[in-house]
């Protein structure tokens, strides 16, 4: 089986964490591009006909500028960490419509010792907000078909870094899944350990991982009046 990320990979993004200055990383480039960027681009490439059996409308895109792969250079521009590198790298599956409307998207993020995969929408705007509460509230049936699965629950965990105290203005607080409307971002995570982003088994946990994802994504873009 294929490996993609190696020990040298976990190495390069702690000293990044540890060292995060331009300098450090420019004579750490080369190091970069063999163990992170270039084998994440592979495995980018690598999970293209997985995720068609998916929904032919995401895409796997390894292109280095404008695909999936983000870049490992923060914007601090309006942070108060001026820091100028991610210590960690990821790479969004995302909707062909993306530039056109809010969509929501797979991900993952290699980070040693927070490492996961996941999927939905990530701060969204308030508009989506409530057309994706407005939905849940019209869909209960398939949002819990969807989004409350056993076999979904019990392998991955909805974000909660970002919920409100109250009841949505508008929606009714006897509502079954009242807890869910509470939710900023409908997120849902995986952690995967070193070994598993390091081992040979990560393209498969991952095609798992993402077939698992499916339907809650197929939900969020019918929320969204976009194909899956």
């Amino acid at each position: 089986m294929t490996t993609y990320f190696s020990d040298a990979s976990l190495r390069f993004l702690r000293g990044l964490a540890r060292h995060n200055d331009k300098a450090w990383f420019e004579a750490h480039r080369a190091d970069y591009e063999a163990h992170v960027r270039q084998p994440f681009l592979r495995l980018i490439t690598d999970l293209q006909p997985p995720l068609a059996g998916i929904s032919t409308h995401f895409r796997a895109d390894p292109r280095t500028v404008g695909g999936s792969l983000f870049r490992i250079h923060r914007d601090a521009r309006f942070s108060s960490d001026k820091s100028p590198y991610k210590p960690w790298q990821g790479a969004r599956l995302f909707h062909e419509r993306r530039r056109e409307v809010p969509a929501p998207s797979f991900y993952i993020h290699l980070q040693p010792g927070g490492s996961f995969v996941g999927g939905g929408l990530w701060h969204p705007e308030p508009d989506t907000q409530r057309r994706v509460r407005q939905f849940i509230l019209d869909n209960p049936g398939a949002w819990k078909a969807a989004a409350h699965a056993p076999a979904l629950r019990r392998r991955f965990d909805l974000d909660d870094s970002e919920v409100l105290t109250r009841v949505p203005r508008g929606f009714p607080a006897d509502f079954e899944f009242i807890d869910d409307l509470k939710h900023r971002n409908w997120v849902f995570l995986r952690p995967l350990d070193d070994a598993t982003m390091t081992g040979p088994r990560l393209r498969r946990t991952l095609e798992a991982d993402l077939a698992s994802l499916g339907p809650f994504i197929d939900y969020l873009c019918a929320a969204l009046d976009l194909e899956f």
